[in-house]
């Protein structure tokens, strides 16, 4: 074996870089929707990431060190007794780690009496007996003593991403002694992070002075009686300090672990707990780095238990239209398209089709001959012809591009999975396999096998071909497992029914995109960029000098220190400067400074906004964005690329964004469509409470009426403060609502918004008792569903962390009603597309937002088109109250507003 070829242990201490990612990291930066801080871990985790790359180590070990005492605090009861107590916010973030580890195929251990440094440095002395390489991962500078020609250490110069290795060059070079002596030059010199003490007046410089002369720590203390000067004295007084130190900064070498060595070999990753430990973190961006540099490729394969035949067909003149023929009605199809897409467009390289039987077949759509062309267009739109694909929304626009049709599709597998898992984050392929049929996808390569391995016969198309086949053919595979699933849990009506018909509308107002007006974009950005201007003028103005506003250290500095004011909500760096902490520090102090301050933030926002769609504008004077059904665990849509969902519509300056969509030359107007109260409506029904349904019957404004029942005022006497605060019930019931975020809401104290809440829910019993059987039914069952049976998993209903518990609760209230009106809403997407087509209009529905349908209506078309929205939207569902939809009618966007 070459020098080159020899293992390599990658020996990390878990608590020491755990802690050290901590403090790196800021606390208030890094925590989950439900509360968990998770610093410590992304910063952990992404150390680990970055020295599996870029190390490439054979075996990994990881320690962590044990709550308690060890055999150093029970000889010293002072060791590291000044050290300040864990923080809160750390607590819990180990346990993760470990478990993260454990998904990773990493072994991590601990042992009760000793450190982790212990066991690190009985691992190095292993592998050093071995021949093997060694790098210690380690913040404590103890581990130094370990440095030799096969170990290494890698020292974190700050945080945990900087890391300096530590040879033994390095060490003679920075401390004056070989490795071997770095712990005696320690004990003279003492480690206040371990309330060890050294000599007074003694620095590394003099301790290493000394070593060199008297040959060693034993000799010096032998001979301390011949140190001269007053370095000399304070050492012969401390002795039994310097003694001590020795004994306790001596790393054990020789412990009785369970897992030696070689036995820290990697084994394989689970990229399904992997998946859900991210989705419970929240580490989107972590989990792309993790599998784009290790990836299910980068552990040992297991053995082979099954294989599947993926046969490659040629693609010969003809060959395609015989294939097609005979596998058209076989069974599904699986579909894998290679090419781009995006902007309502995109072009298709490859076309590769699974079949049942195993054959597979990979095209190149524009050069075929004419009979295939044909027999493909042909199949590709024939309904009967059963096809499968993996987020299939973005290869229908590229294949629109080349005028095909998609149809007759069946599954797709993103959706399916995303319908049993809504609350994960990611639902690649790989993954799906990996879960559902203990399949590694990779073609072409030497990792093909995990628990199963692709026989993929003669390859004509190199790599991206048999690649292209595996995808095609998992797709086909995953179709019966994920609708077995779906059927099982009363859902597969949701996919086939709903979500496929919907993606396929979504794809069409996706390509139609919306008219934009360029020069109203332009006149607003040179509007907010000059408010910005002004605002940042009268804020310095208001404190007579000039800083960074965007600076929350500089804030912090005239808020607090200047201006005097009541401090925030305190963070690692000072005192918070969020817009919640400043629009409450002005409502409570009204200072000029705040008031400019949040203008200058509020016209940033707007002008970047601006900025975002105009960059958006299409060659077609079109903005194209893209919608996501895979991402809100309610089943809501989303909206990117850019994102139409985040146009502020509460304000006067927001709304007139609006003012860029207008109506396309050769249309008359835009409509917008918008139900009214739709998430109280379906309240309204899932309660059955009759005095809410009778409030909805009334024909009377509903929050006039409810704040009548709940002010016991006729509907005339109730004032518009009365109004408002009953709104604000109304809206915030099915959200967990609590009387402090009422109080915040309406500026009043808590007892009154407890008050007004107990006085709600005695006129609404029956939606007080709805709210609280969600919660009870959902953590029994483990699950919220919708009127139509869409599901919400929430495991944390039974946490012991209460943040975590708590947010799941209001998860569980919000789930049923804003997952129905989701629901809702599409159904009725689906009945006004299907109804303009129908009767041969040329209005087109061209956005989603929330609640609203935004359309391009064509001269003389209004009325039709009005009734046929309102039948669509008010007949999509039937409740114990009626659907209400409001119209308006504009050339632009904002002139529709109603």
């Amino acid at each position: 074996m070459g020098v080159n070829d020899r293992p390599r242990l990658l020996l990390i201490d878990g608590h020491s870089m755990a802690f050290r990612a901590f403090y790196a990291l800021p606390a208030e930066n890094f925590s989950t929707s439900t509360g968990q801080c998770t610093n410590a871990i992304y910063g952990f985790t992404a150390m680990l990431i970055n020295l599996l790359r870029d190390e490439r180590p054979t075996h990994v070990g990881v320690t962590f060190d044990l709550s308690g005492g060890t055999f150093r605090s029970e000889a010293y009861p002072g060791y590291k007794a000044t050290r300040a107590a864990t923080p809160p916010e750390f607590a819990g973030q180990v346990p993760l780690i470990e478990q993260l580890l454990d998904a990773m195929g990493i072994v991590h251990t601990s042992l009760a009496g000793y450190e982790g440094d212990d066991i690190l440095a009985t691992w190095s002395r292993q592998g050093d007996e071995l021949g093997w390489e060694s790098l210690v991962v380690s913040g404590d500078r103890d581990s130094f003593q370990l440095v030799d020609r096969n170990t290494t250490v890698l020292y974190p110069r700050k945080g945990v991403s900087d890391l300096v290795r530590m040879d033994p060059a390095a060490i003679e070079s920075k401390y004056g002694v070989p490795p071997r002596r770095y712990p005696e030059l320690a004990a003279l010199v003492g480690e206040a992070s371990d309330n060890l003490l050294g000599v007074p007046g003694v620095g590394p410089k003099t301790a290493a002075k000394w070593l060199a002369a008297y040959d060693g720590l034993d000799n010096l203390i032998e001979q301390a009686d011949r140190v001269g000067g007053k370095a000399g004295q304070s050492l012969r007084e401390h002795l039994e300090d310097v003694r001590r130190n020795r004994r306790l900064n001596a790393l054990v070498r020789d412990l009785p672990l369970e897992v030696e060595a070689q036995g820290l070999a990697r084994g394989r990753i689970d990229r399904e707990t992997i998946n859900e430990l991210f989705d419970a973190l929240e580490f989107n961006t972590l989990r792309e780095r993790m599998f784009a540099t290790l990836g299910a490729d980068d552990a040992p394969a297991s053995a082979v238990q099954d294989v599947i035949e993926v046969t490659a067909v040629d693609v010969d003149d003809g060959a395609l239209a015989g294939w097609l023929a005979e596998h058209a009605c076989a069974g599904v199809v699986g579909i894998d398209v290679s090419g781009h897409w995006g902007a309502g467009t995109g072009d298709v390289d490859f076309l590769t089709l699974a079949a049942p039987d195993g054959e597979a077949i990979r095209c190149e759509p524009g050069s075929l001959g004419a009979d295939d062309d044909a027999a493909l267009a042909g199949w590709l739109a024939d309904p009967a012809a059963l096809k499968a694909m993996h987020d299939a929304k973005g290869p229908m626009l590229a294949l629109a591009a080349r005028g095909l049709e998609l149809a007759g599709l069946v599954c797709d597998t993103q959706l399916a999975a995303y319908l049993m898992r809504p609350d994960q984050r990611r639902y690649d392929l790989d993954d799906l396999a990996e879960r559902h049929l203990g399949l590694a996808l990779g073609a072409g390569g030497d990792h093909q096998e995990t628990q199963e391995a692709l026989d993929l016969g003669d390859d004509p198309g190199g790599q991206a071909g048999p690649a292209a086949m595996v995808r095609a053919r998992a797709v086909g595979r995953l179709v019966p497992v994920l609708d077995g699933e779906l059927e099982t849990t009363g859902q597969l009506g949701l996919l086939r029914e709903l979500e496929l018909p919907l993606q396929k509308v979504l794809a069409t107002m996706e390509e139609r995109g919306i008219s934009t007006d360029e020069d109203v974009f332009a006149d607003l950005h040179d509007e907010f960029d000059a408010k910005v201007r002004a605002a940042q003028a009268a804020a310095f103005e208001a404190i007579g000098r000039e800083i960074n506003l965007g600076s929350p250290k500089q804030l912090q500095g005239v808020l607090f220190d200047q201006l005097d004011m009541p401090r925030t909500k305190r963070t690692k760096s000072g005192y918070t400067t969020d817009a919640a902490a400043l629009e409450s520090l002005y409502a409570t102090t009204g200072h000029p400074f705040l008031e400019h301050l949040l203008a200058h933030r509020d016209s940033i926002k707007l002008r970047q906004i601006v900025d975002s769609l105009a960059k958006s504008i299409g060659d077609d004077g079109r903005i194209h964005t893209t919608y996501l059904q895979t991402v809100a665990g309610t089943g809501r849509l989303s909206s990117t690329e850019p994102n139409l969902q985040n146009i502020p519509i509460r304000t006067a300056e927001g709304r007139r964004i609006r003012d860029g969509f207008t109506a396309a030359r050769g249309y008359e107007a835009l409509m917008s469509a918008d139900y009214s109260q739709i998430e109280m409506r379906v309240m309204a029904d899932a309660s059955g409470d009759e005095t809410l349904i009778a409030a909805f019957n009334s024909g009377v404004d509903f929050h006039t009426v409810t704040a009548s029942h709940v002010f016991g005022v006729p509907v005339d006497s109730i004032t518009p403060e009365q109004r408002s605060s009953v709104k604000q019930m109304n809206y915030g019931l099915a959200y967990g609502l609590s009387a402090y975020g009422l109080s915040s809401r309406l500026g009043v104290s808590v007892p009154e918004a407890r008050a007004l809440m107990d006085d709600y829910f005695r006129t609404f019993g029956a939606v007080r008792d709805y709210l609280a059987e969600v919660v009870v039914r959902a953590r029994a069952q483990g699950y919220t569903q919708t009127m139509m049976g869409r599901r919400r998993y929430l495991p944390d209903l039974n946490s012991s962390n209460r943040q975590r518990r708590e947010m799941a609760e209001r998860m569980a209230l919000n789930a049923p009603i804003q997952g129905t009106a989701a629901d809702i809403i599409k159904v009725a997407m689906l009945g006004v597309e299907r109804a303009l087509g129908e009767a041969g209009l040329s209005s087109r529905m061209l956005l989603q937002i929330h609640d609203e349908l935004v359309l391009e209506v064509a001269a003389g078309e209004r009325e039709q088109v009005e009734a046929i929205v309102a039948g669509a939207m008010s007949h999509a569902a039937e409740l114990k109250v009626p659907l209400s939809v409001s119209f308006g009618y504009g050339r632009s966007w904002n002139d529709a507003a109603h």
